[in-house]
């Protein structure tokens, strides 16, 4: 196995070099269309060395750690940890995302939880938007979720913030 693979293997806890090829994986993937190549491609690039191509892929970056790969796997390797562990290099190494909106819609997302003990949509929304400057794409589903009431003005209340405070001056430490 090469050094990649051994890096990645190592980092996500799965066995890439399992992988025989057999493609369940990509076959009931819901976001492979945004990938540049399936998830078992993905896998035999691993296998291969790619570590250049992959750390700058769109891949990486848009798996939504579903795990239906994993579950139809014959050898429970889940993509999700091993992108989570690319992402993870690709940031050590300093290169950017290729999908940059994924990493901003990430803070958000995480930003609001920290902030409000859960995520307040509205918020994070009007966050995710200045950070990405794209202010016009989804304004009609926004409006349309808006006055069905999917998404509050005013956050409600979580009642173990305090738990929630925890978890992430955990992470700061940690």
């Amino acid at each position: 196995m090469n050094s990649f693979a051994m890096e990645v293997a190592a980092k996500s806890g799965e066995k890439p070099e399992a992988c025989y090829q057999c493609g369940k994986c990509s076959s009931g993937c819901p976001a492979m269309r945004w990938f540049e190549w399936s998830n078992h491609g993905v896998i035999r690039m691993i296998q291969l060395g790619a570590e250049e191509e992959l750390l700058r892929s769109k891949a990486i970056w848009m798996c939504i750690a579903c795990e239906t790969c994993g579950t139809r796997c014959p050898n429970d390797i889940y993509m999700s940890r091993l992108m989570d562990a690319m992402r993870q290099m690709a940031r050590a190494r300093g290169i950017p995302p290729a999908e940059p909106a994924v990493t901003a819609f990430h803070e958000s997302f995480v930003g609001s939880v920290a902030r409000f003990g859960r995520v307040h949509e509205l918020s994070m929304l009007a966050v995710f938007k200045l950070k990405t400057r794209d202010f016009f794409t989804d304004v009609g589903a926004g409006l349309k979720l808006f006055l069905k009431g999917k998404i509050p003005i005013l956050p409600s209340s979580v009642k173990a913030k305090g738990e929630v405070d925890r978890i992430f001056a955990w992470g700061v430490k940690k």
